[in-house]
């Protein structure tokens, strides 16, 4: 009998495709004992857009984050999405910084990292990879899925025969916008199992009401493990439902790793989290419909709730539509880059941006970076008129950016003496500076209000 094994992402990919990664630690805290004896291949905690919103929306510690899940589930293979040179942020950083992210990931309580490059420039996962394998932990290689006149299926087995000279244990067919259809699934994963031989991991979303399809000729094509989400979290942007596959999978004779009963309690515990966010606004009903556009704009669970939220901050959704027809030609020009971050920030704004102020007007700085090179190899030929248009005649640059990176992490280190804690403090730093700039003196604000509160009980 056939066996199917579950990773599942209310934790991570789920809400931050349906509520913009806003689930505070305390809501879930509770249940996380649960989920420990469900029977998860791995649960995704980490990584993504969670430690960007953990420090800017949360003000939560994304490292202490990570600590207590580890401690609450100790049986569980805890999981982190990392875009190799781009680490979490939005820019390539030097190889010392990648080293140390991937260390204290794995310190900090990491079993699995699922390390893609955005353009699938191998080139640009090789540092994190050896470093992920020299601390111990597993890492999942990841294809960065999507459809253009440049994305073949020769290409993907390419990119995944590289990832398995590099030494990943799995590859994962991470497909963030829905768009892999039922053949696709089947023939992708079929290739994968005979031409590279490591277990075949599959990531989809709802948005385009295929996922389900998907999974199902996938797995009949060899799929190991499937990405899902707890039911009342699934669906829309999200995931398929981690419960609704189970059920399925055993009555077509698969054998399901996973322990329903548990399962629900784990649905259970998010029913009324996710009421509150439909009640608050943050839960959009529309990211969780079916929308079959996607299958012309390519765009991602978590682009598309954050491109609502910020058209609706804009008081702008009524241009939506505008927008989401902007994307491919945006997509087009820049030479098909895959939608997933964080290519998938810059054509969205870059899009909302022709649609506002007019084409190509503004070029936002990270396109420009991109044209110039700094995120690697494009898929397909630029336009060469927008090219020149942001760069002037500025050269591309054809090496590993990170080569021409100096290192920066004991710089830095040195800079923030007396304000960082620790060195998982100066790599949030080093991600986002502004943003833990004020992390750090809220928080130093709170334990100084708590020592003075502290006191004042003494004296009394």
């Amino acid at each position: 009998m056939k066996k199917v094994a579950f990773t599942e992402t209310v934790l991570r990919d789920a809400n931050q495709s349906l509520i913009a990664t806003r689930l505070p630690f305390h809501k879930f805290e509770s249940v996380l004992p649960v989920m420990d004896k469900a029977g998860y291949y791995s649960v995704e905690c980490w990584g993504g857009a969670t430690f960007d919103s953990c420090l800017r929306f949360l003000n939560e510690d994304p490292w202490e984050r990570l600590r207590k899940i580890r401690s609450l589930m100790p049986n569980s293979k805890l999981q982190m999405l990392l875009r190799g040179q781009n680490l979490l942020g939005y820019k390539h950083y030097p190889d010392d910084v990648v080293k140390k992210f991937v260390q204290k990931s794995v310190e900090n309580g990491i079993d699995i990292i699922r390390i893609f490059d955005a353009l699938n420039d191998t080139r640009n996962i090789k540092v994190a990879v050896e470093e992920t394998l020299k601390c111990g932990a597993m890492v999942s290689g990841a294809i960065s899925y999507t459809t253009s006149p440049v994305h073949t299926l020769d290409k993907f087995v390419n990119v995944a025969q590289e990832m398995k000279k590099m030494g990943v244990s799995t590859i994962c067919v991470k497909d963030m916008a829905g768009v892999m259809g039922p053949q696709e699934a089947y023939d992708i994963t079929k290739a994968l199992k005979e031409k590279v031989g490591l277990p075949v991991i599959l990531h989809t979303h709802c948005t385009t009401g295929l996922a389900f399809m998907t999974y199902l000729k996938g797995i009949e094509a060899g799929a190991d493990v499937i990405d899902t989400a707890t039911s009342c979290f699934s669906g829309g942007t999200s995931q398929p439902a981690t419960e609704t596959l189970a059920y399925a999978l055993t009555q077509l004779g698969y054998e399901a790793e996973i322990n329903s009963e548990i399962v629900k309690k784990v649905n259970d515990h998010f029913k009324p989290i996710r009421d509150e966010y439909l009640a608050n606004g943050l839960l959009m009903p529309r990211t969780m419909a079916t929308d079959t556009d996607a299958l012309s704009y390519k765009v991602p669970g978590g682009m598309l709730s954050n491109l609502f939220s910020q058209l609706q901050q804009l008081n702008a959704l009524n241009r939506l539509d505008d927008v989401l027809k902007e994307i491919p030609n945006v997509r087009k020009d820049m030479g098909y880059p895959p939608l997933v971050t964080p290519m998938s920030q810059m054509v969205g704004v870059q899009a909302t941006q022709n649609v506002l102020s007019g084409r190509y007007t503004n070029i936002g700085k990270e396109v420009k970076a991109y044209l110039r090179g700094e995120y690697g190899q494009t898929p397909g030929e630029v336009n060469e008129e927008l090219r020149k248009k942001a760069l002037g005649d500025d050269e591309v640059i054809t090496c590993r950016y990170a080569d021409l990176l100096k290192p920066e992490f004991d710089t830095t280190k040195q800079k923030l003496k007396g304000i960082a804690k620790n060195d998982e403090d100066v790599l949030s730093y080093i991600a986002f500076p502004q943003v833990a700039e004020k992390f750090f003196a809220d928080r130093k604000a709170k334990e100084e209000n708590r020592v003075s509160y502290t006191i004042e009980e003494e004296e009394e």
